[in-house]
C-alpha cells in the first residue's frame, strides 16, 4: 500500500477544494489544481519545528532558502541560478500580474518603454493567463497550440512556431506555460530552444510560469526555458514555487528569477506596487524543506503514483472520450466534442448535479469541447470519481 492511499479527510477544515462550493459529503471533487495527500514528512517537521517556536512576525528570507532554490535547480536541471537574480512573493499567479505590469505599463522604470499592449499566450492555457492580461487593460493574443492525435484515443499538442513567429513581431511578451496545464506537456529542450529563437529575434521577453515543474511522468524530462541555452535565460523570466509539486500552495512562497536587472527591478516595482513582495515563515520553512534530499525521494514516489492513477483513468474511459498524453502535472485534460457532448460548462454542471463529481470546463482555458480531472488523489477516490465522469459523459453523449 503507497503511502499515497490514505484517506485524508478535507471537508471541514476550510479547504477550498472540498468546502468552498457548498456541496454536499456524496460530491467527490476533482478540479482545482491542489493535492488530497499530506505533504511529505521532511516538509511537516520543519513546519512543526518552526511552530514550536512559537513567533510569527515579519518574515525575513534567509540564506538557507536561496541556497535550497539554487541547489535544487543546479541539481535536478544543470541550471545555475544567480542569488542576485531571485525576488520572492505569494504565489505565481501575483508573479505573473507583476511581470504583465512590469512590461506593459508606461513608465514604470525609467528608461524602459513598453513596445505594445500585447500579450501572447498559447490556449488551452491556464485561466489565470487571460485575467493577469486582461486586468491590466492589455491586449490577448493566443497562439493556439496545434492538436496532433496519436491514435487509440490518444491525444497531445506541439506549438506551432509560425503562427508564434508572425504573432510575437509587435507583441510586448511571451507568457509560456512549461510543463503546460491543461495540455499536459513537458516541452523538449530543442522546442524551447526554438520558442527562445523565435522570441530573441521579436525583440520580445519570455515570461515563463513552471510551476508544475516538478510532476513529470516517467520517460520525460522538464526542462526549465532557461536551462535550455544561456540564450533562453538572458531573453526570459522564471516563475517557479514548489506549491504544485509537494502540495503547500496555501502556504504563498513563490519565486521569479530574472537575470536582467532592468526587467528585475520593474517586476521588483510591480511587486511592491500591488504589496506582494512578502511572504510567510511557515512558507519559507516549507520551501527549505521540500528542496531536499528526503523531499526528492517522496516526489519522485508522488510522480510514479500520478502516472499509476493515470493509467486507470484512461483505461476506465470510454473510448469515444480520448484523452492526452499525459507527459507532466496531475491534470487529465480529456476530449468531450468528439462524441458531442454539449458545452463543456454544461457537461460539468451536468456532471456536478447528477453525478455528484466536479471537474473543470474546458472552456476556463479557452478549448470547448473539453474537460480537466485533477488525478491528484488516493487512487479509490478517483476511481470512483472516474467512474462517475465515463458515466455521465456517456449519458450526455447518448442524448
Amino acid at each position: 500500500m503507497s503511502i499515497f492511499d490514505e484517506i485524508v479527510p478535507r471537508s471541514g477544515s476550510g479547504c477550498f477544494k472540498w468546502d468552498s462550493q457548498g456541496y454536499g459529503p456524496d460530491v467527490i471533487p476533482l478540479w482545482v489544481a491542489d493535492m488530497d495527500f499530506k505533504a511529505a514528512p521532511c516538509i511537516r517537521e520543519a513546519l512543526q519545528k518552526r511552530l514550536d517556536h512559537g513567533v510569527f512576525g515579519y518574515c525575513h528570507v534567509d540564506e538557507g532558502w536561496y541556497d535550497a532554490m539554487i541547489s535544487w535547480y543546479r541539481t535536478r536541471y544543470g541550471l545555475e541560478l544567480s542569488r542576485e537574480g531571485f525576488l520572492y512573493t505569494t504565489g505565481v499567479v501575483p508573479a505573473l500580474s507583476a511581470a504583465v505590469e512590469a512590461f506593459t505599463t508606461e513608465d514604470i522604470v525609467p528608461g524602459m518603454k513598453p513596445r505594445s499592449r500585447k500579450v501572447v499566450i498559447q490556449s488551452p492555457v491556464y485561466n489565470c493567463f487571460f485575467s493577469s492580461v486582461r486586468n491590466y487593460g492589455c491586449t490577448l493574443v493566443d497562439s493556439p497550440l496545434r492538436r496532433v492525435d496519436l491514435g487509440a484515443s490518444r491525444f497531445s499538442y506541439e506549438m506551432d512556431f509560425e503562427d508564434l513567429e508572425a504573432k510575437l513581431q509587435d507583441a510586448a511578451l511571451l507568457v509560456l506555460c512549461n510543463p503546460h496545464n491543461p495540455a499536459a506537456r513537458v516541452w523538449t529542450a530543442e522546442e524551447l530552444g526554438k520558442v527562445g529563437e523565435i522570441a530573441r529575434k521579436a525583440g520580445v521577453p519570455v515570461v515563463s510560469d513552471e510551476i508544475h515543474n516538478g510532476i513529470v511522468m516517467p520517460g520525460h524530462r522538464y526542462t526549465p526555458f532557461a536551462a535550455a541555452s544561456p540564450e533562453n535565460a538572458a531573453c526570459s523570466v522564471t516563475l517557479a514555487s514548489p506549491s504544485k509539486s509537494f502540495n503547500i500552495a496555501g502556504l504563498q512562497n513563490a519565486f521569479i528569477h530574472c537575470d536582467n536587472p532592468l526587467w528585475r527591478r520593474a517586476i521588483d516595482k510591480a511587486l511592491n506596487i500591488n504589496e506582494t513582495c512578502d511572504v510567510n515563515p511557515m512558507g519559507v520553512a516549507a520551501a527549505k524543506a521540500a528542496y531536499s534530499p528526503e523531499g526528492a525521494a517522496w516526489l519522485e514516489e508522488l510522480n510514479l503514483y500520478i502516472h499509476d492513477n493515470w493509467e486507470m483513468l484512461v483505461s476506465m474511459m470510454p473510448p469515444q472520450f480520448p484523452v492526452a498524453e499525459q507527459e507532466g502535472t496531475y491534470l487529465a485534460w480529456v476530449d468531450i466534442a468528439s462524441a458531442g457532448c454539449p458545452a463543456s460548462r454544461e457537461v460539468e454542471e451536468v456532471l456536478l448535479r447528477d453525478f455528484k463529481v466536479h471537474i473543470n470546463a474546458g472552456s476556463m482555458y479557452g478549448a470547448e469541447g473539453y474537460i480537466r480531472i485533477n488525478m491528484a488523489c488516493p487512487r479509490s477516490v478517483l476511481r470512483e470519481g472516474v467512474r462517475r465522469v465515463a458515466a455521465g459523459l456517456e449519458s450526455l453523449a447518448a442524448k
